[in-house]
Parts: C-alpha cells; sequence; structure tokens
C-alpha cells in the first residue's frame, strides 16, 4: 500500500473537508463527536501511504500474510 496515491487522495480530502467545515463554524471539532472517528480514518489512511503500516490489517491479522493494507 506504500506509496498508494489514490488513498493518500481520499485520506487528504476527509481531512480537508473535517477543516473547513470546523473552520467556517458549521461543526466544533474541539467537542467529542463521531466526526473525529473520520478524522482518525484519515489520518491512518494517510500515515499508511507513507509508511506502508496499516493498524486495520493489523488488527484484522491480515499485515502479516499479505504485507498491504486492508488486503489489497
Amino acid at each position: 500500500m506504500k506509496g498508494n496515491k489514490t488513498v493518500r487522495m481520499i485520506s487528504a480530502m476527509i481531512l480537508i473537508a473535517l477543516a473547513l467545515t470546523h473552520f467556517t463554524g458549521q461543526i466544533n471539532l474541539l467537542a467529542p463527536t463521531w466526526l473525529w472517528l473520520a478524522a482518525f480514518v484519515g489520518l491512518m489512511a494517510l500515515q499508511a501511504t507513507f509508511t506502508g503500516f496499516c493498524p486495520a490489517s493489523r488488527m484484522l491479522g491480515e499485515g502479516r500474510k499479505s504485507g498491504t493494507c486492508c488486503g489489497s
């Protein structure tokens, strides 16, 4: 998965959308909300494209078999 440009763009769009909604006053990311789940997923996907380490595949036990993120 390391270097996957499509996943990198998707995760960047998730994080940009969250930042824009926060800074335009539509949501308050300082309050505990379910939007933190979207932020966590976006950050983990973004770091996976740089490092090749995917926590989701590690939790599912797929990381050791294939060496790729999320079975792809």
